[in-house]
This record gives structure tokens, sequence and C-alpha cells, in this order.
């Protein structure tokens, strides 16, 4: 392999999710160069001691493949000034980058490292900047200690950046001591990065370490598929497969894990369920608290409820169904209580009135949901503050913990959840711990959408379970009668086929677009998203009102193909910062896709960039009115929201909806899906794709299958029904 010595010029390409990167390279002597490989995020200025091979690219030419590299710093004082303008350091830009070096010249380095108080001989350098830069330059040389670290065992230097910044000074203890630990903490490395490291750190392929780590692995990707548990024959079967261990080496790992409480196993019909720690505790204690709450005889009321809804109907000028009213009351009278419907059905107007009557009765009513956007509808509904469930349990993402507990828990006469089918297992816990002996709790959501996210399918275990009392509402309302999005939404839940408009109805809120070529259906989305829909509403393009939702990733009309297309067609030109192929632009619509408890933003949820600074890499988010800032490392958290995934859509409405549907989509053709898709549209929804895709989607009924034993503990830890 040949090594080189250079700078680096500009980035060309660059993947957050890869580190893949294609930049311009200045050699010492200096012919530039183009160089590609895995790297962690480098800025232009950055010196670099790089190992690799000529190749030579069909369509780009002669470049450098590098496989390995190190930092190198600058020793003369023009290479120092265009590495610290760069941006690496915290603090410092190119105009402070200047002064800097004409003050100290080629002893900067040294200064920065050894002596950084006499950076305060520098007009414009402040007590506060030096420690700002102190901290940034400190951190700086860590990682690169840690890079030529892992480098004399053959390990990418992108790897060595994930590790860093998540353990700090302690990277070098917890590799040295257990390299799998990092599968379970950092984000972005799986079991199999972990185990090349560890095998390259000199671990036995049969140590006890790896098959425990990789069990645990195992689980982490089931909970990752929404199943609480594991089962073990599953489990030793990918072990066995995998590893190449024998049953007495994957016997004994499990073993071991009990002992050491890093794996909790129980026995069930299907064979041993295998639970990491907190999931087990979180699911018998869900069970004993609604087994709690169900257990508590019909509430008697202080006030005459019959009257009470004969005001409310006077109010809202309607009149409510035997359903509603049998609903309402039942408000008053259980401690825990669900309702489930369709859209259309009169959820809301449920939680409005129930909301109104404990309103007037002079007591406090909780309202929350999973997400922002849920929380927001549910507040619009009620014209009563609902918050998310986070902000409800008070989170402190400094201690990673719920201020409200059964120690302080939740004030109030009524906690009303809606969305209740987005919310998973840990929440659900979390949230009872919260409540309180005297406080009622009614979860309202749509059993037949999507589960949540997260592990556990509740609000269907906690139905089929028999053991709360449930009301279901099945039937349309007047004011929804005339929406063909309702009206086909309930179709598709019963498996029927949709219902059109006339031919010739510019007034419909439902279309379908046959169409079976995906360029031709591409190139209906765009002009449905830049010209036809915003004309029809009334609406701005960018408007987050608009929403394309793709059942799948990758190909011309997924999600991301189609995040690049639009954002060109609309939201062109626009001062923006470039992060390898993808670019952010003030205007866009992003979307959050990892939970960020510090900044109150979690994953699905949607903003528009309202500031960029390409020179700090730093960019400003605002969700509902309120800005959130981005440092340089923390963008890989965003990305395009013009098109976004159906389960990232849960929860949230829409004025308009736009939905690809090809065959080519096969995997996700299901019925609940598409349901949960079409269900999003409040005043239009387009579905463009082919009537085969159409079909597949709404027979496919084969409902979702995870692991968890809620539904049978409930069950069985009473035989007797709720409401007999």
């Amino acid at each position: 392999m040949d090594y080189l010595i250079g700078t680096v010029e500009e980035i060309i390409f660059y993947s957050p999710h890869t580190g893949y990167t294609v930049c311009r390279f200045v050699l010492e002597d200096g012919p530039r160069i183009t160089i590609v490989g895995l790297f962690p995020p480098v800025s232009p200025g950055e010196m670099l001691k790089v190992q690799g091979k000529w190749e030579m690219n069909r369509r780009y030419g002669r470049q450098f493949r590098v496989e390995n590299f190190s930092p190198v710093l600058p020793s003369s004082a023009k290479g120092i000034e265009k590495y610290l303008s760069s941006g690496l350091i915290k603090g410092i830009g190119p105009v402070m980058a200047r002064r800097i070096v004409k003050k100290f010249g080629s002893r900067t380095i040294d200064i920065l490292s050894e002596n950084p108080h006499k950076l305060e001989e520098i007009s414009g350098i402040g007590a506060q900047k030096i420690q700002d830069i102190k901290k940034s330059w400190a951190k700086h040389e860590e990682i690169r200690e840690l890079i030529m670290f892992l480098q004399e065992h053959n390990i990418s230097t992108h790897l060595a950046t994930k590790i860093y910044q998540h353990y700090g000074k302690k990277s070098f203890q917890i590799l040295k001591e257990n390299p799998y630990q990092a599968a379970l903490d950092v984000w972005g490395i799986g079991f199999k990065t972990a185990d090349q490291m560890a095998l390259k750190l000199g671990m036995s392929p049969t140590s006890p370490q790896r098959v425990k780590a990789f069990i645990r692995y195992l689980l982490e990707k089931d909970i990752e598929q929404g199943h609480v548990f594991s089962l073990f024959q599953k489990v030793a079967e990918g072990c066995s497969k995998e590893l190449q261990v024998s049953g007495e080496r994957i016997e004994k790992a499990l073993e071991d894990l009990e002992k050491e409480n890093l794996v909790k196993v129980e026995k069930t019909e299907s064979g041993r369920a295998l639970y990491l720690p907190f999931f087990y505790k979180a699911e018998e204690e869900v069970v004993d608290s609604i087994q709690r709450l169900s257990s508590f005889l019909p509430l008697s009321s202080s006030f005459d409820i019959h009257k009470a809804m004969v005001r409310s109907e006077r109010e809202l000028s309607l009149c409510f169904s035997p359903t509603q009213k049998e609903a309402i009351k039942e408000c008053f009278q259980r401690k825990i209580l669900v309702i489930t419907g369709g859209p259309g059905t009169g959820k809301t107007t449920i939680i409005k009135t129930v909301v109104d009557i404990f309103h007037d009765q002079g007591q406090r009513v909780l309202l929350a949901a999973p997400t922002g956007r849920a929380a927001k509808r549910l507040s619009e509904a009620t014209h009563k503050e609902g918050k998310t469930l986070h902000r409800i349990l008070e989170f402190n993402p400094k201690l990673r913990s719920f201020r409200r507990n059964e120690n302080n828990p939740l004030t109030g006469e009524a906690l009303i959840v809606d969305e209740f089918s987005m919310v998973d297992l840990p929440l659900l816990y979390h949230l009872l711990k919260a409540v309180p002996p005297w406080m009622r709790l009614i979860l309202v959501g749509d059993k037949d959408q999507l589960p949540s996210v997260g592990p556990g399918n509740l609000l269907r275990d906690i139905i089929d379970s028999g053991k709360v009392r449930v009301i279901k509402l099945d039937k349309i309302f007047r004011q929804e009668r005339g929406s063909l999005i309702v009206y086909n939404a309930h179709r598709v839940n019963q498996g029927k086929s949709l219902v059109y408009p006339q031919k010739g109805d510019k007034d419909s809120d439902f279309y379908f677009i046959p169409q079976e070529d995906e360029q031709r259906v591409f190139q209906i989305v765009m002009k449905l998203c830049a010209l036809h829909i915003p004309r029809k509403l009334h609406l701005n393009p960018l408007s987050p009102l608009i929403q394309v939702i793709s059942p799948m990733y990758r190909g011309t009309v997924g999600v991301d193909n189609l995040n690049t297309e639009l954002q060109n067609r609309l939201n062109p030109g626009r001062r923006g910062l470039k992060l390898g192929n993808r670019e952010i632009r003030i205007g866009d619509k992003v979307m959050q896709i990892k939970n960020n408890y510090e900044k109150e933003v979690f994953n699905g949820d949607i903003g528009t960039v309202a500031e960029v600074d390409p020179q700090s890499f730093r960019v400003r988010v605002n969700y509902e009115e309120r800005l959130v800032a981005y440092e340089k490392e923390e963008l890989n958290e965003l990305t395009l929201a013009y098109a976004i995934s159906v389960h990232k859509s849960q929860g949230s409405e829409y004025q308009a909806v736009v939905l690809p549907l090809l065959t080519q989509h096969y995997i996700m053709l299901q019925r609940n899906l598409f349901y949960t898709a079409l269900s999003r549209a409040r005043r239009l929804s387009v579905i463009i794709g082919s009537f085969k895709a159409l079909h597949i989607a709404i027979k496919n009924n084969k409902p979702v299958q995870r692991n968890c034993l809620l539904k049978e503990k409930l069950s069985r830890r009473s035989s007797s029904k709720a409401g007999q």
C-alpha cells in the first residue's frame, strides 16, 4: 500500500450513514488528487496521512482509495491557519484563526495543547471563549489518540469517532475490557461491527463474552422489531448459525446472563421466553397496574351525567349516539376505560365532551398523546392544553428519568391519552407508575392502525384480554358521511374494495390515479405537490399540511429519492448546508430520526429549517413555534421530510396526503399499513399506482405477531371480565 500526506481541500460527497467520503486532497508537494474511503466527518483544512491504493474509476478517473488514515497536525503557519479556519474547533472561525496564527505563528498548536490561557492576549477572546476552545481542542486530541490506538488494530477511524462521542475519556478502558459493550451503547454500531473490533483486539471467537453479547444482540434486534421478548429456540438457532458454537456453550452463556441479571427467562407454552430485564419488569408491572385499576367497582357520580350530556348536545348542536352516550357515562364510572374506533366515529367529540363536563364540575383533566403533533391536535379539538406523554411525566434528560412516578404522582381527576395505539410498553410502564389511585385513566385509539414503533401491541392486547371495559365505536357520523376518505378507510378495514368519485368530480376529497409505470407515478407526485394540491387547497407547496407518504424507502417513488427530488423542486436555491451528497436548506421540512431527550424532540417529530450557518455547521429547526439548535455532530439526527414512511406518519393529520402504491412495494402492502396512511388525510387523499397493488394491500390482513405476554398475563390473573 502507498502512504500519502496532504490536506483536505473540499468535500465532494459524504454519507452520514456509512461514512463513505469523496474529497479533493492536496498533497504536501502540491498536486491535487481525489481520495475515497470511509471517514468520520472531516473538514477542509485537516491534514491526514492516508494509506491505500490507486485505482481507475471508469466514470471519475484516477483516484486513491483509502484503507486507513491518521490525523496529522500541520506545522507551517499557513497550514495551521487553514486547519483552524475549517470550523473544527468550536469558537474558532476564519477571522479568529487568522488572529491566533498572526500572534503565535508555528507555535499555535503547542499553545492550544499546553498553554491555552495565552489566547487571552488576543483581542476578542474572553474567558468563556477560551474555555470553549480548550474543551473542543482537548476533545479533538483525544479522538486523534483513539484513532491511532484503533488503527494499530486495523479498526476504522469512522468507528473511533462514534465510540469517542459516546464514551469520551473512558473509550480506551471499555474497549480493552469488553468491545461488545459498544454494540449495546453506541447508536449506529451493531454487534457485527463490535465483533470485528473484538476479534481484531485479540478476543477468542468462542469466548463466553462473545456468545453472551450475541444473545443480547438478538434480543435487542427483536425489540427493534416490536417484540418484548425472544424465544430461546430462535436465539439458539441464531447463535449456532452465526457463531458456530455448540448448544452447551449457548446454554452456559444464557445461564451466566441469568446469574448476572442481564437476561430474565420465563417458561411459556411456546418455549422459554428471554427478556432483557427492564422489559420483563415493565410487562409484569403494567399487568399489575391494569389489574389493580380494572378491579375497582363502578364509581358513582356526584352529579347527573344524563343532564350533563343533554347540555353538551345543546352546546355542540348534535345528538350523541347510544354508544357515544355509553362511552361518556363510562368515563365517569371506570378507573380505566378503552375507547376505540376508526376515523369519523366520534372519538374526538367524546373527548371534548368529557373534558367539558369535568371542567364544569371544577375537576382537572390531563390531556396527553405520544407525539407533539397528536398533542397539538388534542389541544385544538378541546381548547385545553394537551401535552406529550414525556412532558406530562416531566422527563429529565440529564438523569434520563421521569420526575413523575409513584412517589410524585400526577394530579387531577382523570388522564385522557389519545392515539394510544402508538404507545409502547416502556412508556406505558412509566405512565402507570405515575397514575395515583384516585385518578381515572381513559385510553383512546384506533386498534386497527399500525402498532407502536416500540415494543408491544398494547391497545389490541388490552382489548383482547377482556380485562378492561372497552367501548367500540363503529358508526360514521353525519358530518363525515360525505367524506370518501373516511368511507374508504372503513371499507379498507373491512377488506372491501374502494369507492371512487364520479368522473369529473372536482370536489371529492379522495382520488385514485391508475398508473403502473414507476417513472410516471414519480412525475405525477411531483406535479401534485408543486402545483395541483397547493392550488386546490390554497396552500404553500412547502406547507407541512401537504405530506407524501410512501410504503418504501428505496426506488424512484421511495422516501429517499422523493425527498431529494421534492426538495429540489419545491425549495431550490435557498441558503443551505452541504452534508456530503445531501443538503439542508432554509425552509426545508425535516424530521428527527432518534429520540433526543435533552432537546425534547423525538423520533418522528417534523419541523422546518429556520436558520443555517454554513461556517459553523449549525442549524436551527422550528418545531411548533419552538426553535431547536443542532451542532455539526448532531445533524445525522435529521433527515428531509417532504416524503415519510407510513410508520413515521402515525399520530399525525394532514390536510392532503399523496400516496404512491405499486407492486414494487409488495413487502409493505398490508391492510393496516394502507389503512393508517389513508386515514392521515383530512381534506384530500390522492393515491397513484396500480389496481393490483391496491388489491394486495386491502386483502393482505396478516395480523402483526409480536412476542408479548400482556394479554395472556392479564387474562390469567383474573378470569372475571370487566364490566360484567
